[in-house]
């Protein structure tokens, strides 16, 4: 008889590689850190061979460790579908379902939306996590996400996905900086050398700029900032001028600033989108979910008429 590794001793295995220490990946197991070394320990055992090198200093994955470790993603994925198989098949959005956001649409989208699904589904018990766009996709990839609510365009992998709505990109500016400004502004009358962004790996910076027709645009590397709510501080103490979606205006990020927002011409924004696995049996619960935030961006608080269910290999086109 051939003795297989358990799943819970790949969560282990998965959990170290995610955070690089025993003590963190024990909490998000859920168990001690003394269970969770056991069961590598008896992983390895099993195996036959040392995946982890361990001191007190650093967590370190052996060349076949990193082998075993990706198979072990797949196990773990593979057996996740299988559960969601038989939850697709009853109550539709009941149970846990592990939602990754991006910080430009987290804050801002959030707070309107959840009260609306928890009406809807009740049963929903939403597991949050906020991102940068490469790092949930990554743990979407990995099946420790089961969809991510992000913003096209972005390479997310293989996945399908649900545009929810397009989110116009304004100009946001002190009104000391331009006198008697124009109800919309060209995106190549934009001066890069009082431009504020986002600082790299946000992945808004490139889609405005990219959006915008002016991908050449630089901002200044000495002045970026680490969130949106930065940037407005950065923006009122005239450190230059920065570009907001729509998406955060409404949610008030300039109220009380003084600031001025206009509309870009030509309509440049960014598309609000669900993505999830090519394949997920769960995917037309993720259209409901995101019928549900469509609705709340419409402003109806009340359960939407979401589309029947479908069987999970029907429906699957890229939105």
């Amino acid at each position: 008889m051939t003795f297989l590794p358990t799943l819970k001793q790949l969560q282990y295995l998965t959990a170290l590689h995610i955070h690089g220490h025993f003590g963190r990946a024990a909490d998000a197991c859920f168990v001690t850190q003394s269970t969770l070394s056991a069961g590598l320990r008896e992983l390895e055992s099993l195996l036959g061979v040392q995946l982890v090198e361990r001191n007190r200093r650093v967590v370190r994955f052996s060349p076949l460790g990193e082998q075993v470790v990706a198979k072990a993603y797949e196990v773990l994925r593979e057996a996740d579908a299988l559960a969601s198989l038989t939850r697709a098949a009853g109550t539709p959005l009941a149970g846990p379902l592990r939602l990754g956001v991006i910080p430009t649409i987290a804050p801002y989208l959030l707070p309107r939306a959840l009260p609306a699904v928890r009406a809807a589904y009740p049963e929903l018990k939403l597991y949050l996590r906020e991102d940068m766009s490469q790092a949930a996709c990554e743990a979407l990839a990995r099946g420790t996400l089961d969809v991510v609510l992000l913003a096209l365009p972005w390479d997310c992998g293989a996945v399908d996905m649900m545009e929810l709505f397009t989110d116009p990109f304004f100009l946001v500016f002190h009104p000391g900086d331009m006198i008697d400004p124009p109800p919309t502004v060209a995106p190549d009358s934009i001066d890069d050398s009082h431009l504020l962004l986002l600082e790299d790996g946000h992945c808004l910076k490139d889609q405005a700029l990219a959006v915008c027709g002016r991908p050449e645009l630089r901002a200044d590397p000495t002045a970026r900032g680490t969130s949106l709510v930065t940037l407005v501080q950065m923006v009122a103490g005239r450190l230059g001028q920065t570009l907001l979606p729509k998406l955060a205006l409404d949610a008030g990020i300039i109220d009380g600033t003084g600031l001025i927002a206009r509309p870009l011409a030509g309509g440049a924004a960014r598309t609000v989108a669900l993505v999830w696995r090519q394949g997920s049996p769960r995917a037309a619960e993720f259209r409901l979910l995101g019928a549900v935030l469509q609705a709340a961006m419409d402003g109806a608080v009340d359960r939407p008429d979401a589309p029947a269910m479908v069987p999970a290999n029907h429906g699957e086109s890229v939105g």
